[in-house]
């Protein structure tokens, strides 16, 4: 074990890190759901929504631009803009995430929820605990997500319901290798952040990133499989 985290000063930084990490976690998921509700408290703005393809599609890139910019960015950014841009993120996710109430009744929609909780709460009991090293395990989830990227991609074109449902329970599994990862890569980020600083607050909300990545992606696979469509 590393000298630096076995003793209790470390250890008490590293909870508080831990705690910081998973509230904005949770703030970033409260967000998201709080707008997704809004949405949905009145379906015809999500009708609206999916009425003008190219917002939707728009949005969605905007999504994907951000994420990658929070990813790549954020020890740059100063600690305000990055706040702001991650519950940004998770508000525009909670729009994009809204349409979900046109496909799927409200019951599946929660009974997926505390399902991928339960799972979710697991799984980073399990990554933060164990003293098995994670590393490989995420780095061949990262590897088959980009392969069930390209197989969603392909089947645009192929339209095959038993694609969908190979990489949605393929995606499941990914997704639970990389909640466990991520869970023990709080540890690391940890080490690499300077105790007390902008930046560790800054790593705080990466760590929570990529916990709420996980969280969300997890969840859609996990309502997809277990939920019939209306």
């Amino acid at each position: 074990m590393d000298a630096t985290l076995a003793s209790p000063a470390a250890d008490a930084g590293l909870r508080r890190f831990v705690h910081k990490v998973y509230a904005w976690m949770c703030a970033g998921l409260l967000v998201t759901g709080g707008v997704a509700a809004y949405m949905a408290s009145d379906v015809q703005m999500i009708r609206n929504l999916m009425s003008i393809p190219f917002l939707f599609i728009g949005l969605v890139l905007a999504e994907l631009g951000l994420v990658f910019y929070l990813s790549r960015g954020m020890e740059n950014m100063e600690v305000g803009t990055a706040r702001f841009a991650f519950l940004f993120y998770a508000a525009l996710t909670g729009v994009t995430t809204s349409v979900i109430f046109l496909i799927y009744a409200r019951g599946s929609i929660a009974n997926a929820f505390f399902l991928t909780s339960a799972m979710f709460g697991a799984l980073c009991l399990y990554g933060y605990t164990t003293d098995a090293d994670l590393t490989a395990v995420g780095s061949l989830c990262f590897m088959a997500l980009i392969g069930s990227i390209l197989a969603s991609v392909v089947n645009w074109w192929l339209h095959s319901p038993m694609l969908v449902w190979i990489t949605t329970y393929c995606n499941i599994a990914i997704f639970c290798g990389l909640t466990a990862y991520d869970a023990q890569r709080i540890k690391a980020i940890y080490r690499a952040a300077d105790d007390g600083t902008d930046l560790e607050t800054k790593e705080a909300i990466m760590g929570a990133l990529a916990l709420y990545l996980d969280f969300i992606n997890l969840f859609l696979n996990i309502l997809r499989a277990t939920s019939r469509n209306r």
